[in-house]
């Protein structure tokens, strides 16, 4: 692993795009503080104080806490993930999407520049529902949020939290393209780790209060390490479906023979299903926390992170984003038809058909255990805690996203050093399942 580490310092491309991928962050944790103005930050802190384990607080999370200080990034870069899972259902449902979709690099410019579109309209709605919203809430304290209320106010804003929201998208595209790569990843995952020191603060300053007991936070320790590891240990798990090559002569040379394996992962959609699932809850319920009627109040209770009712409808859309991520990335018959051009087949397998709807059988029930398993980490955490009242947001949700994003770029920055014939972070073997 030290040896992975001090290889990155021979490759002065690699560390430019790591010192970039670092300066660009850096400007997102700047923006992060700069607040918009007309907002009484001092009430809208304490208002958030009481609201930390709600929707609120898992929203504040992802954006690493703007939407508490409601920063210029209060609204995080969940509006452009909102508009990327849209143009996705869309793409299956509307014929010229589909055909965009198919033409390779310019169909994808196509979509994206739509996506950004829809980010913009996506951001421009939530700004105004937010600056409505804060127009009608008081701090504990009984002071207005808003210092002077009015169109003035949410014109303002909604231009401010939009302009915002767009150079985020900006920034995770830059990172994608010039740094070390999955910038909308990393910048969500920037916000959540931001978020770990002010926590492990707090927690001290509870134990030292008596108000938290040391049995309390060694175990909650061991739940954290023990659900690190389980998700070190699926997220690098593999089915492996054996594939045998035909013995073909081209010329005096013979090609083929060998047998070798088409590894599936049991988790093929990664971090994606909770980082959309969590846009799709958050966009409805953080509506209705800022109207003030009882309908939309009594909505918003019940999309509360360890609710039943929020439990339920966060495993079910993970479980559909799992499935349909997986069908979008992952083509059995595209992968049956290169096999067959190639002269391989799985034994005991007819070439073709037969292979494609094999390996979308095994796909089928590895895409089933994953979500179950993703299911499980982001939802069982967050209930247990809850229970407890642990003074800072903490669920599978949260350690999913920072342990996968970790492995991903971990692997981009090995795979960096392998095509250049350095070790990578694993003397004795590559790092397994976070690459197709």
């Amino acid at each position: 692993m030290i040896g992975g580490f001090k290889n990155i310092t021979k490759i002065p491309e690699l560390q430019k795009k790591i010192l970039f991928t670092f300066l660009l962050l850096a400007v997102y944790r700047i923006g992060v503080h700069v607040p918009t103005p007309g907002i009484d930050t001092q009430a809208l802190a304490a208002l958030f104080e009481q609201a930390k384990n709600s929707l609120l607080g898992l929203f504040d999370m992802f954006a690493g806490g703007a939407l508490s200080r409601l920063s210029v990034f209060a609204l995080g870069i969940m509006p452009y993930i909102s508009a990327s899972i849209i143009l996705q259902l869309l793409t299956v449902a509307v014929p010229h999407l589909e055909k965009l979709s198919k033409e390779g690099e310019a169909g994808r410019r196509k979509i994206t520049q739509y996506t950004r579109y829809g980010t913009v309209v996506l951001s421009i709605i939530q700004g105004f529902g937010i600056a409505v919203g804060l127009e009608n809430m008081a701090g504990p304290t009984g002071l207005s949020v808003v210092i002077i209320p009015g169109w003035a106010f949410r014109l303002m804003t909604v231009i401010t939290l939009t302009a915002g929201t767009a150079f985020i998208m900006w920034l995770g595209e830059t990172i994608t393209e010039k740094g070390i790569g999955n910038g909308i990843s990393l910048i969500i995952f920037a916000g959540i780790v931001c978020g770990g020191p002010a926590a492990v603060v707090n927690t001290f300053r509870l134990l030292s209060t008596g108000e938290m007991g040391i049995f309390f936070v060694v175990i909650l320790l061991v739940l954290m390490v023990g659900v690190v590891g389980v998700i070190v240990f699926v997220e690098s798990a593999q089915r492996r479906i054996p594939v045998q090559y035909a013995k073909r002569v081209v010329g005096r040379k013979m090609y083929g023979g060998q047998t070798t394996h088409l590894p599936l992962k049991v988790n093929t959609a990664g971090v994606i299903p909770p980082i959309f699932a969590s846009s799709i809850i958050m966009f409805p319920a953080t509506i209705a926390n800022f109207i003030p009627h009882p309908w939309m109040q009594a909505v918003a209770g019940l999309l509360m992170p360890g609710r039943i009712v929020y439990e339920l409808f966060y495993v079910a859309l993970i479980i559909f984003f799992c499935y349909f991520y997986t069908a979008v990335t992952f083509n059995p018959v595209n992968v049956a038809d290169n096999m067959r051009k190639n002269g391989g087949y799985v034994p005991g397998i007819r070439p073709g058909k037969k292979t494609a709807e094999y390996i979308d059988s095994v796909l089928t029930r590895l895409t089933f255990s994953g979500a179950m398993y993703v299911s499980a980490v982001c939802v069982l955490p967050s209930i247990l805690i809850s229970r407890f009242n642990v003074p800072f947001y903490f669920g599978g949700t949260a350690l999913l996203i920072v342990v996968g994003v970790a492995l991903d770029t971990a692997g981009q920055i090995e795979t960096h050093l392998l095509t250049r014939q350095y070790e990578g972070f694993m003397k004795k073997g590559r790092m397994v399942g976070r690459r197709r």
